[in-house]
């Protein structure tokens, strides 16, 4: 993670990854409680700049937006050639009840919902699509266990039957988005 990124409700990512010499955005749907944020909509598109990120972090985000198209469109506009977009994206996990109170938790998908919504609103993006999870991860997940609580073995199995997470990586190719 490097250059300029924006990364959604606060900057934990890219403060951990990101290469020195970053330029760090928030983007917030308000400017409450985000003093330094940079209020903006995924969705619509309002307030984020086109063409000018090298790196969009949504970690839990595209599944409490109401149109994850809308905002995979918005997002690749925001990318300069070359930029990457980081994404996660639950499958079997509980509601987001603080999420769902204030704006709504809309969508779970699986790897092939991940790849199709990649193909369909980023075209222009190579784009590696990863699941994680299996049986015991899931059952961890259901019932509140941390990741700690697991061994490396545990949490490294995969199961393509108990997905839990997807991760996407995207980099833009081009700059025209052909939808």
């Amino acid at each position: 993670i490097s250059g300029k990124v924006l990364e959604v409700g606060e900057d934990t990512y890219t403060r951990k990854f990101g290469q020195p010499g970053i330029i760090a955005d928030v983007l917030s749907l308000t400017n409450e409680g985000h003093s330094e944020a940079i209020v903006g909509d995924l969705v619509t598109g309002e307030g984020v700049p086109e063409n000018y990120y090298d790196a969009i972090i949504l970690t839990q985000v595209l599944q409490v937006l109401p149109d994850m198209g809308a905002a995979l469109e918005n997002v690749f506009a925001a990318l300069v050639t070359g930029g990457v977009i980081l994404a996660t994206l639950p499958t079997i996990t509980q509601v987001s009840r603080y999420d769902m109170d204030r704006w709504g938790d809309y969508w779970r998908v699986t790897d092939k919902a991940a790849k199709l919504l990649a193909n369909k609103y980023i075209p222009g993006c190579s784009v590696k699509i990863t699941a994680y999870g299996n049986h015991l991860t899931a059952i961890a997940a259901l019932t509140g266990l941390a990741a700690e609580e697991l061994t490396r073995y545990e949490l490294e199995y995969f199961d393509p039957d108990y997905q839990i997470l997807i991760g996407i990586l995207a980099k833009k190719q081009n700059s025209s988005n052909k939808t």
